[in-house]
């Protein structure tokens, strides 16, 4: 695909991430795409060593639905952009175009709610917890969030809570909103992997039911 266009080069490709770092300073590219399901590497690390030793290069990760808490990571890692692996090839040649004119390019499922927030804070080196303070929750969701990661049901929410049903789901359609997520899995999820998501959720501004 990349071979085709006429303003892009491709100077090399591996299978795995062992031998990233001789052939960038072999190769010095202006962009690296990497894959966030390398079998024998730690991807972040990759990120993290290659952004040590070869700051002008520009990296753009390729995965499935990355997590609002892997985005962060991997930006403030130095990642430059994120390509979805059904995005379009159009979407494909324009993340890479874009990325190497200078802009950051992420996820489109988190653009608007919690995407400037991730950027801003990951460039200012922020700790993750700074983005969970900034989501205003209620108590009530709260309370879901804390029920979600525990591995509670709708229903068994509901009789824990002494609301309905559809009360539950009215909340965690608020909650996946409000943390730019797609499923209640991925609430859990992400409450489990955050390691200051207690803390953070104390600290969350409140509003009233």
């Amino acid at each position: 695909m990349l071979k085709k266009q006429s303003d892009m080069l491709v100077v090399a490709t591996f299978g795995n991430g062992e031998n990233i770092l001789l052939m960038m300073a072999k190769l010095k590219p202006d962009i690296v795409l990497l894959d966030l399901g390398l079998r024998n590497q730690n991807s972040l690390q990759v990120v993290k060593l290659s952004k040590m030793h070869y700051p002008e290069t520009k990296i753009i990760v390729m995965d499935l639905i990355p997590l609002q808490a892997d985005v962060f990571e991997f930006v403030q890692a130095g990642v430059s952009g994120f390509i979805l692996k059904d995005a379009n090839v159009t979407e494909f040649y324009k993340t890479i175009r874009s990325v190497y004119e200078g802009s950051q390019v992420l996820p489109p499922h988190l653009t608007g709610s919690l995407f400037s927030q991730i950027v801003e804070h990951a460039i200012r080196g922020s700790k993750p917890s700074i983005i969970e303070e900034s989501v205003r929750m209620t108590k009530r969701e709260r309370q879901v969030i804390e029920l979600i990661s525990d591995g509670f049901t709708n229903k068994e929410i509901a009789q824990k809570l002494h609301i309905s049903t559809y009360t539950v789901k009215s909340h965690v359609h608020n909650i996946l909103e409000k943390l730019a997520l797609n499923t209640r899995v991925q609430i859990a999820k992400h409450a489990h992997r955050m390691e200051s998501f207690k803390t953070a959720l104390d600290n969350t501004s409140l509003i009233e039911e």
